[in-house]
């Protein structure tokens, strides 16, 4: 059965598959002290344009708390969307681990934060009394599938770099967001002042693991000692740098990055000439949010499994893959109208 619930749920690229076969034909040395990982590496610095430093972890909130605690300390605070995944959906993960205080900045209508609205929150500094401000952490794309384009992103990196705070982006949909900008990963990260970047794979077509990718020098001198206290080492580090070498190689991740927004705007197409449906946000990369009549969504999810995101609107996420057909985007819409 395919969904539309989450990216998350597709299967692997055959072009990573292969790649972890190749990775798995002889030993190596474990903990990321192996050939591969540190070819792996130095295509890192080529993609990003910059003397980056890479650390495969395991998952993408690893890869959040990773890069949280190695710029922070328990007294600080984070700035971030109220929307943010690391706000909302990765428990008390971050809070915990990282010790900080989290401070939920108010979003625009397309899930994006506003220079103003951060600066509102950039207070107090030098005061005991208060948690100190340390980060500004950006979502890439948003938790509304909507992209931030570079200027945004260049004028967040100002403001932090103003007030002496790093730059986090959350990538977890990176790759889509650099194929709805038609933009090279550099443009949106290295170029726009980021000092630190979670980069997602799992969702464009790995079978596990992500980057944290390193640009501020500062940073990169203790966050291996970080890794290890977080338990994001993977001993076999090599099949994790495999399958990100997969997707570099003759920029393999802007086919399932492009055609997952392709799918999107197909099913945006489709379900904006249904009367009976709301599309409530743009629709910039592979994600669709629409409110259905609340009566057909329990029999529609049957069939097609998508999460209900606001259970009070009956607003709805409809997520697209590498792997989603235009045949299965029109299954979908046919079934949705004879439920109507």
């Amino acid at each position: 059965m395919k969904s539309f619930a989450s990216d998350n749920y597709a299967g692997v690229l055959p072009e990573v598959m292969q790649a972890l076969h190749a990775a798995n034909s002889e030993h190596a040395v474990s903990y990321g002290n192996d050939v591969l990982t540190e070819r792996v590496r130095q295509q890192f610095c080529e993609v990003f344009g910059a003397e980056v430093e890479v650390l495969f972890v395991f998952n993408g909130t690893g890869a959040n708390v990773l890069s949280i605690s190695s710029a922070t300390q328990t007294f600080n605070s984070v700035l971030c969307a109220d929307l943010s995944h690391i706000y909302c959906d990765e428990s008390t993960a971050p809070e915990t681990i990282t010790g900080c205080r989290f401070f939920p900045i108010p979003i625009n209508e397309e899930g994006k934060i506003e220079v103003v609205a951060i600066e509102q929150r950039i207070i107090r500094k030098g005061d005991i009394h208060y948690a100190q401000p340390a980060m500004i952490s950006v979502t890439q794309t948003t938790e509304y599938g909507t992209v931030y384009s570079s200027a945004h992103l260049k004028e967040i990196g100002d403001l932090a770099k103003q007030h002496d705070l790093y730059y986090h982006i959350d990538g977890s949909r990176f790759f889509n967001a650099a194929a709805s900008l038609g933009c090279s990963l550099k443009e949106i990260s290295t170029d726009v002042g980021a000092d630190i970047l979670s980069l997602g794979g799992t969702k464009i077509g790995m079978m596990y693991g992500e980057a944290v990718v390193v640009f501020n020098k500062s940073l990169a001198e203790k966050i291996r000692f970080k890794q290890k206290q977080v338990m994001q080492l993977a001993s076999k580090t090599r099949f994790i740098a495999a399958q990100f070498e997969a997707l570099f190689i003759n920029e393999l991740w802007k086919k399932p990055a492009n055609h997952a927004n392709q799918m999107a705007q197909v099913l945006f197409n489709g379900l904006k000439e249904i009367s009976q449906v709301q599309i409530t946000k743009p629709v910039d990369a592979n994600v669709v949010f629409t409110i259905l009549p609340k009566d057909i969504i329990p029999a529609l999810q049957v069939e097609y499994p998508f999460y209900v995101w606001n259970d009070f609107t009956n607003e709805v996420r409809l997520m697209c893959s590498f792997d989603t057909s235009e045949q299965e985007v029109e299954a979908f819409l046919i079934k949705l109208k004879s439920l109507i």
